[in-house]
């Protein structure tokens, strides 16, 4: 579909926000620094793991006509200092949901995350 209504748009971010919601575990959206894979079905490098950020259950906080806002995450420390270049959603049974670019699809007020420090999530909106 090369054009879709912005309300069938955001009947598709609204079904995205209730896959993450998904499985008996909290939905969660990990950090990472180095390269990102090519697709999300390519397994992410855990090596290079930033902070592991937990969303409440359910995740999502209110649905409009023009977005889909989610719960925020819960505040975690950093377990290894860099620079954080992309994140990976994952929803409550562990499947990935979604690969962000940080910078292009996810905003930090800093990248370069030390070790020890914390981080959270305190707006995320879904936009069509």
């Amino acid at each position: 579909m090369s054009k879709t209504s912005v309300n069938a748009r955001l009947a598709m971010i609204q079904a995205f926000a209730s896959f993450i919601d998904n499985g008996s575990q909290s939905a969660t959206v990990i950090f990472y620094e180095g390269v990102q894979p090519a697709s999300p079905v390519v397994a992410a490098d855990s090596g290079n793991t930033l902070v592991a950020l937990t969303f409440p259950e359910p995740c999502i906080k209110e649905t409009t006509t023009a977005y889909v806002e989610l719960h925020p995450t819960d505040t975690a420390t950093v377990i290894k200092a860099g620079t954080a270049t992309w994140a990976r959603i994952y929803n409550g049974a562990g499947e990935v949901a979604a690969d962000l670019a940080v910078g292009t699809d996810i905003a930090l007020a800093n990248t370069n995350l030390a070790l020890g420090g914390t981080l959270s999530i305190t707006s995320i909106k879904l936009r069509p």
